[in-house]
């Protein structure tokens, strides 16, 4: 299964876009689902409902991070080319879904929302874009890993 149907598929569970997404690719970030799910547990619903950066496009980021993330602070040159390619992820993600913050994404006017998860109704997921966002975003890292990941982005 590619990673944007498993990530649908968790999402379908129940699971956050976080979740969703970072969870799709935990096997090959060598970690075991439980640790995975915990570790993108905060960042549904823009960060825990607040509706900021699409937890699916958090998770892009946190893939990016284990893969290829800097440990030196000293180290400009690795942050400088970590951070491109976290702008270049934000920026693919921009072309399909034209912003990565959640409630302009969801059509919200809200600053923040009710911590409260909303039922997962199929009125729910017939209304709500999420789970193509979700598999948006796998796509997205998954096509970068596939293509870029000897380049700096």
């Amino acid at each position: 299964m590619e990673h944007r149907e498993k990530a649908e598929k968790l999402f379908r569970q129940g699971y956050n876009c976080a979740q969703s997404v970072f969870c799709a690719f935990s096997d090959e970030l060598g970690l075991d689902k439980d640790t995975a799910l915990k570790l993108s547990s905060s960042f549904g619903g823009g960060m825990g409902r607040l509706r900021e950066v699409c937890g699916a496009v958090s998770a892009m980021f946190m893939i990016a991070g284990i893969k290829y993330g800097y440990t030196s602070p000293d180290d400009k040159d690795a942050k400088t080319h970590h951070y491109e390619r976290i702008q270049h992820l934000a920026d693919e993600f921009k072309k399909k879904n034209k912003t990565i913050i959640c409630r302009k994404l969801l059509g919200l006017e809200c600053e923040k929302d009710s911590p409260i998860p909303d039922d997962r109704t199929e009125k729910y997921y017939q209304e709500r874009p999420c789970e193509l966002l979700v598999g948006d975003a796998a796509e997205i890292i998954s096509h970068y890993i596939e293509t870029f990941s000897n380049i700096k982005a």
